[in-house]
């Protein structure tokens, strides 16, 4: 094999991309701090302001407020008047970074990374071991998924959705019954009780304190037509009790994905329909780095939903498993029809839509 000749403007060219991911990788956790504490939204609603004037509103320390700004004005996300001292978001960032923005709030999105950085130490010993590391050393895991699935789901999921599916919201309205497994905090499963109350919804999900936050919810809208329980989807022991099961990003955490799936099959009547979102992948890494995301979501998979899964004894399979790996696995656990369909707004998922037959 022969050795090709150094390159020093190579080397110089990849070293200046590598200090921009430095860069990156410090506005990500400034961005999720910004999120947390209403920066973004306080500087949208105010304008023009100084650091003084900003944190008075916002309700948080000058000194902080100032250097945060300081990393916002260095990354290009904020403006700087010099002479007026004063900062301004301009409204194409706030489009993006705001609680208004919604589904396009990037800075709820950039939460994963502190996030996921709390589990580095864990995450290492594993690759020196195996194993896995478990949901309970995920702080803030269920809030922060639940505002994720507030974007990526609910926002979209009466008006584009479950159009996907035909016919799917008049049978709703008219009343069916549904499941949704890996139901996290309700929030989507909540959403439709509210818009279809002559449906009666079920939710299933592993971890107490988002079945917990889930029925909290339900009880303050008072709905009556849903119910959530903290139950293993691979164990559901309900033959063909449903007519829709949904899965809005979930199938891939699960310890024994293969099971959950055949599970499914079996909870659905004869003419009822599985609608699972997962994440877009190809099941081929080459082909996954054309991605515009492939690198943040290969690293939320290592970072968690493979882990997860083997700490559980799993099979590790991992967000990136992809739609070759999907549609194999839906027609091994007994769907003979799989459409695969995406929305233009949404480069991160793909929708299945899976009947036996």
């Amino acid at each position: 094999m022969q050795t090709r000749e150094f390159d020093a403007s190579r080397r110089a060219a990849f070293a200046e991309r590598v200090l921009g991911i430095l860069n990156g990788g410090a506005l990500s956790l400034m961005l999720s701090i910004g999120h947390r504490a209403g920066l973004f939204d306080v500087m949208s609603r105010q304008g023009a302001a100084t650091s003084e004037a900003l944190a008075a509103s916002a309700g948080l320390e000058e000194r902080y407020v100032r250097e945060w700004l300081g990393a916002m004005v260095a990354g290009g996300l904020v403006e700087y008047d010099a002479a007026q001292r004063a900062y301004r978001l301009p409204a194409e960032h706030a489009a993006c970074l705001t609680r208004e923005a919604r589904p396009d709030n990037l800075a709820a999105t950039a939460q994963w990374i502190p996030l996921l950085g709390r589990v580095e130490d864990e995450v290492l010993s594993c690759f020196e071991r195996g194993g896995g590391v478990p949901y309970s050393s995920y702080q803030r895991f269920q809030e922060v998924m639940a505002e994720e699935s507030d974007q990526s789901v609910v926002a979209s999921l009466c008006e584009a959705i479950l159009p996907l599916v035909e016919g799917l919201a008049g049978e709703l309205a008219r009343g069916i019954d549904a499941l949704d497994v890996g139901c996290g905090s309700g929030r989507a499963l909540n959403r439709l009780a509210r818009s279809y109350p002559a449906s009666r919804f079920t939710g299933y999900d592993l971890s107490p304190e988002a079945v917990a936050a889930a029925r909290a919810e339900a009880a303050h809208h008072g709905l009556r037509n849903v119910r959530f329980e903290v139950r293993d989807v691979a164990d559901l022991r309900q033959d063909a009790s449903f007519d829709l099961v949904t899965a809005f990003d979930s199938i891939h955490d699960q310890a024994r994905p293969a099971e959950v799936l055949a599970a499914v099959a079996g909870a659905l009547r004869p003419d009822g329909v599985f609608l699972m979102q997962d994440i877009h992948g190809t099941s081929h890494v080459d082909r996954d780095a054309a991605h515009p995301l492939g690198a943040f979501l290969y690293t939320v998979s290592c970072l968690h939903c493979m882990t997860v899964s083997l700490a559980a004894g799993g099979a590790g399979l991992g967000a990136m498993w992809g739609v070759e790996t999907a549609r194999r696995m839906l027609g091994e656990a007994g769907f003979t029809k799989v459409e695969v369909k995406s929305l233009p707004h949404d480069v991160m998922n793909l929708y299945y839509v899976a009947r036996r037959g």
